[in-house]
């Protein structure tokens, strides 16, 4: 089952009423549904990147963003302000691709082969060398460390969202910032060196 099956989200009828709901609880039914919509059309694709990043299976990632929404839903009720569910998510996103990964890679066992002509270009996870060595030196970083450098230059979060959603202080994203970077160098000057032997 993948993203597609959550599409459907877009064309269920909301009821919204006249009243503003304050910015500063999701409690009714109404309220969940226009927050869930409205995040599936503003974060979904960037939420599936984000996951293949960590899981590199198409399949897999959809799966952890569809479950991701799943349980935003479930707990809903629980967020004090609707402006930093999009943080929730992403950390929920986060967590489900750890998890995954320390489970084992049961999807890529059990994945549908990529449709080329289906896919769009943005689906397409990087082909080249030189990107792979990146990725692959990413996935080799300590976790705190690649969710800051993937936060900050794949989805492109500033260093308050970055902290909102890792549930960290500014302070400790720019410090994981900057250990990360500096291993990043390290690894990949490695490699570098490694190819030209």
């Amino acid at each position: 089952m993948g993203l597609g099956a959550l599409a459907w989200m877009a064309d269920v009828p909301v009821f919204v009423p006249d009243v503003v709901v304050p910015a500063a609880t999701v409690s009714s039914t109404a309220d969940v549904d226009r927050l869930l919509v409205d995040l599936f059309h503003r974060e979904a694709r960037s939420l599936v990147r984000l996951a293949r990043l960590f899981v590199d299976d198409r399949n897999a990632a959809e799966d952890l963003v569809q479950e991701a929404f799943i349980r935003l839903a479930r707990s809903a009720h629980r967020i004090q302000d609707d402006t930093r569910a999009a943080a929730y998510l992403r950390s929920i996103v986060l967590n489900l691709a750890r998890d995954h990964n320390r489970r084992g890679l049961v999807s890529l066992r059990h994945r549908l082969p990529l449709q080329s002509e289906g896919a769009e270009d943005e689906d397409e996870l990087v082909l080249r060398d030189d990107q792979r060595q990146v990725i692959d030196a990413l996935r080799d970083l300590p976790h705190r460390q690649r969710d800051c450098l993937v936060l900050r230059y794949y989805q492109e979060l500033g260093i308050d969202d970055i902290a909102a959603t890792l549930g960290i202080s500014r302070n400790s994203v720019k410090t994981h910032l900057q250990r990360g970077l500096a291993a990043m160098e390290s690894l990949l000057g490695k490699s570098d060196l490694g190819d030209s032997r």
